[in-house]
């Protein structure tokens, strides 16, 4: 059966070069699709990838996919699993910037949208189509844990076992930004670090419904920290002296994801370079 791959947020820096290596591992007949919601920079991305290739490797399909817009997500799963039968990786990847000079009120609402309820509209479209030995995986950060949260915030996150859970939560803190309620909530002001803790709070909430019946089956869902990317989204932020290059992380992402077998033990949890980040503080 031939294998078939999704990646969100596939345009340019980590999600590219995901594409780039999944069809350079993978073989003819694989089929790897390349998303992003510009038509234009998607055909772009993958019409490039297509070209670069110095041999036959698994197809690159340019599909275009707002993930803030569930009803598209649902299609697109609706039609890949149609086509055929199913999916093997889905690497939930996209990101929407913020910059240190925008305000987080003003532009909290697209954030939140694409961020995370695009996330969780990837997990719920796409977890009933992964076959038996497949991976959906979210692309997160190290910060996605409880730990840069100020204590008084972890039950808004913590124990969460259902994705409509998350969302709620998740629109909480979003309603609160815009309102400007958030600093006398102890909200942290760096926006992406709450949308962090919910990417993870989301894998954790669905791996949660199906632990059983997934290692049952061989599937494995799961949160990938690729570590610090140099990136136009993170190089205004922070010292990017130690960074790696977008394909450097994509290859120890990639290396996890598409080994013949994942540590179960990776199963619901957050994994950066083969070790599992606690989703608590230490006592």
């Amino acid at each position: 059966m031939n294998r078939i791959a999704l990646v969100t947020g596939a345009t340019r820096n980590l999600g590219l070069e995901l594409v780039r290596g999944i069809a350079e591992r993978w073989e003819p007949g694989d089929i790897v699709y390349l998303t992003g919601r510009d038509p234009a920079r998607v055909a772009e991305a993958a019409a490039a990838l297509t070209a670069a290739r110095p041999e036959a490797r698994a197809a690159i399909h340019a599909e275009p996919l707002d993930v803030a817009d569930r009803a598209a997500v649902d299609h697109l799963a609706r039609a890949i699993a149609d086509r055929h039968g199913g999916i093997d990786v889905v690497l939930s990847n996209h990101y929407t910037r913020v910059m240190p000079d925008d305000d987080p009120a003003a532009v909290i609402d697209h954030y939140v949208a694409v961020n995370n309820l695009g996330t969780t509209h990837v997990l719920r479209a796409f977890a009933p189509r992964v076959r038996d030995g497949g991976r959906l995986l979210v692309v997160a950060s190290s910060a996605g844990t409880l730990r840069v949260l100020a204590p008084v915030l972890h039950p808004q996150f913590d124990g969460l076992t259902s994705l409509d859970a998350v969302d709620a939560a998740v629109c909480a803190w979003r309603d609160a930004v815009r309102d400007r309620r958030a600093p006398g909530q102890a909200w942290p002001a760096w926006i992406n670090l709450p949308s962090k803790v919910g990417q993870v709070a989301a894998v954790r909430a669905l791996a949660h419904q199906r632990r059983a019946s997934d290692l049952a089956r061989g599937i494995t869902i799961a949160a990938l920290c690729p570590g610090l990317i140099d990136t136009g989204a993170s190089r205004p932020w922070l010292d990017m002296t130690r960074a790696q290059t977008p394909a450097q992380a994509a290859r120890a992402v990639l290396d996890t994801i598409l080994a013949p077998e994942i540590d179960p033990a990776f199963y619901g949890e957050l994994v950066r370079f083969g070790k599992i980040l606690a989703w608590k503080p230490a006592a």
